[in-house]
């Protein structure tokens, strides 16, 4: 292993607060985002491919990352999303036989920036306390006050359509079109593994633009329909909103994950918020209400819907809560077939606690085809 020096980098928060690092490699760089924190303790490569972090940098807490190098049949995206990584140790080697190419590269081939040797643990803390917003990380930071004044000109992710930046341009197809049941996926950041979820269970998808109105998705005959997880506030995506009135107007079977949870929650008057510094890991504890078991769950959101309002409407019932916080977890219409939740059932962190989403999904498709 040959010695390296590498350059001096910092973390720069928009309230002018400074953490120390260096930049992974040898090469300048500058990245802009919503700084976040992901807990998890391995998935690394999902994490940095899902479309739902797209324009955030992500903090993992980790204390070493790239040790087991990357694969592409683990990617959720064929590229990085996130818009920078801050870690503290980084691996520029692995050991893992099954890896195809090691972080650095994956990091190279992505053109994302990231440093290391960054307090993590301090700058997650910083965040717990203070809440996300959005920051910088650079190796050329001589002139701060031009740095500052670039970083204040980033938009905040409250009220950010970030949809249209991460959705298909064309509609596409996964799975077999000889499979028994046809699911219309509108995609506002769709990952790959809840299509993978779903062709395992005899379906084949037909994934549409985010702006696509129902009229469209309709006319290919679908049995189902999922609106999937995406970035930023859900609320500018009014198009979205319409589709899911519009699925539930006719009661159709419908599945929201996530962006998609939120959706449906907005397309009922339930209006949504953004967290303080949100949730994002793979160990998150929900109780399903309906029948008692605890669930350990992979989470990636910075928005959530109203717990008062939720619990106020006629014609939702909470399914599902957080247990760290009481918020939202799921939601389901008493007079509609659509439900959704606001974590991963795709994701298996490990436990695979929530697969059973995907079979209630088929069920209910299968209950309307009756």
């Amino acid at each position: 292993m040959k010695y390296q020096t590498r350059k001096k980098a910092i973390v720069l928060l928009e309230d002018g607060t400074v953490f120390h690092g260096k930049a992974v490699g040898d090469q300048d760089g500058k990245a802009f985002g919503e700084v976040c924190f992901n807990t998890g303790m391995t998935g690394y490569q999902e994490i940095f491919t899902d479309p739902s972090y797209f324009g955030q940098i992500m903090v993992t807490t980790n204390a070493h990352i790239g040790n087991y190098g990357t694969n592409e049949l683990e990617e959720e995206a064929d590229t990085a999303q996130i818009s920078g990584l801050i870690c503290k140790n980084f691996s520029y080697y692995h050991s893992r036989p099954a890896a195809d190419m090691s972080l650095e590269d994956f990091l190279g081939k992505s053109n994302l920036f990231a440093i290391s040797d960054v307090d993590t643990r301090a700058l997650v803390t910083y965040i717990r306390e203070n809440g996300a917003m959005n920051a910088v990380i650079t190796t050329d930071f001589e002139d701060m006050d031009a740095l500052k004044k670039e970083l204040s000109e980033v938009p905040n992710m409250d009220g950010l359509e970030l949809a249209s930046k991460v959705s298909t341009k064309e509609p596409y197809f996964f799975g077999s079109e000889d499979a028994k049941y046809k699911v219309a996926v509108l995609d506002v950041g769709v990952k790959r593994n809840i299509l993978r979820h779903l062709e395992r269970r005899d379906v084949y998808c037909k994934v549409f633009p985010y702006n696509t109105s129902y009229a469209e998705m309709k006319e290919w005959g679908a049995h189902g329909y999922l609106l999937s997880n995406g970035p930023g506030d859900p609320r500018p995506l009014e198009g979205v909103i319409q589709v899911a009135k519009d699925i539930m107007e006719e009661d159709k079977p419908l599945f929201g994950i996530c962006l998609g949870h939120q959706i449906i929650a907005l397309a009922n008057g339930i209006s949504t918020y953004k967290m303080h510094h949100g949730h994002r890991g793979i160990n998150h504890p929900v109780m399903n209400l309906e029948t008692g078991k605890g669930e350990i769950t992979s989470q990636n959101h910075g928005f959530t819907v109203s717990e008062e309002e939720t619990a106020a409407h006629p014609d939702v019932k909470i399914t599902h809560k957080h247990l760290n916080d009481n918020t939202i977890a799921g939601i389901r219409m008493k007079n509609k077939n659509c439900f959704s939740v606001q974590y991963h059932p795709e994701a298996s962190p490990g436990p695979n606690d929530a697969y059973y989403l995907f079979d209630e999904f088929i069920h209910n498709m299968i209950k309307e085809k009756a």
